[in-house]
């Protein structure tokens, strides 16, 4: 499933005196099956965008194209988009409420008029696709951490088998071992599932591991579309709308002056460990 965006704009409060532009004329394509990042300072407009993309907020001016298909167009039905768009909110987990993991990731497709059998086997594929632990879908999501708590959330979206799952900072108030095993998931389910995935993050070190395609957002503006290696190049201007790089450029720009050769376009951990070493024997 592809999205098309052309001139999106919108605009809060319009005709008052608190109008604010929260997007501006924004023109993107993301192809389907692309893991693809978004990122921006606060007050960018990253929250604005997903939500015109599920169909929450209507633009102000220009259009989404969901497979050709206008989704604020007339006639169109808004529930079936937002079933084939996935929308997964920051701390998901305070949308939690049934008695058990199971029931809750049950819920979404409850509401869909299928068979008892239907449901709990979306839910099933769904808890599995997230890779959490049979033993735990009986307990009550309460009780679980909040790389769990997370996991259920997101397998309550997959079971309602959308085609694009949207993610907002996912990994928000996750610890390092937290974080890497959602990524993890992340990528099998890309690549299992053939899902498009849209992730919202402020972590640029996240973006350069994961992402194929990147886009940058700053003051309601399109800055950036293209891979996160050609846009990481751009390091001057990314500080200068509040977007350092990746450490790891830092620390290659700081070896190379201190004698190493090592590529300027290195964007991540294991990259710059591999071209070190490598360095290190050939007597660099």
């Amino acid at each position: 499933m592809s999205i098309e965006v052309k001139n999106l704009t919108h605009i809060y409060n319009m005709n008052t005196s608190f109008e604010k532009i929260a997007l501006e004329k924004v023109s993107v394509s993301i192809k389907k099956k692309e893991f693809v990042g978004i990122i921006g300072h606060t007050g960018s407009g990253k929250s604005t965008f997903i939500n015109m993309l599920n169909g929450l907020i209507e633009p102000s001016h220009g259009q989404i194209l969901v497979n050709g298909i206008d989704i604020h167009g007339e006639n169109v039905n808004k529930k079936e988009i937002r079933q084939k768009v996935g929308l997964v909110f920051q701390y998901p987990e305070y949308q939690l409420f049934e008695i058990s993991v199971f029931k809750d990731v049950c819920y979404g497709p409850s509401n869909l008029g299928l068979s008892q059998q239907e449901i709990e086997k979306r839910a099933t594929d769904a808890l599995n696709a997230v890779g959490l632990k049979q033993e735990l879908w009986e307990k009550s999501p309460f009780e679980l951490s909040g790389g769990q708590k997370r996991r259920v959330a997101i397998a309550g979206v997959l079971a309602m088998q959308p085609e694009i799952l949207i993610l907002d900072e996912p990994t928000a108030g996750l610890d390092p071992k937290g974080r890497d095993e959602l990524f993890s998931q992340l990528r099998h389910m890309h690549k299992e599932l053939g899902l498009t995935i849209i992730l919202v993050s402020h972590s640029m070190e996240d973006v350069a591991r994961n992402v194929e395609h990147l886009i940058v957002l700053h003051g309601g503006r399109l800055v950036y579309d293209a891979t996160p290696r050609e846009i990481y190049k751009n390091v001057e201007h990314l500080e200068k709308i509040g977007l350092a790089p990746p450490q790891i450029k830092y620390i290659i720009r700081d070896l190379n002056k201190r004698g190493f050769n090592l590529d300027e376009n290195i964007l991540t951990v294991e990259e710059a460990a591999t071209h070190i070493l490598k360095a290190i024997r050939e007597g660099q």
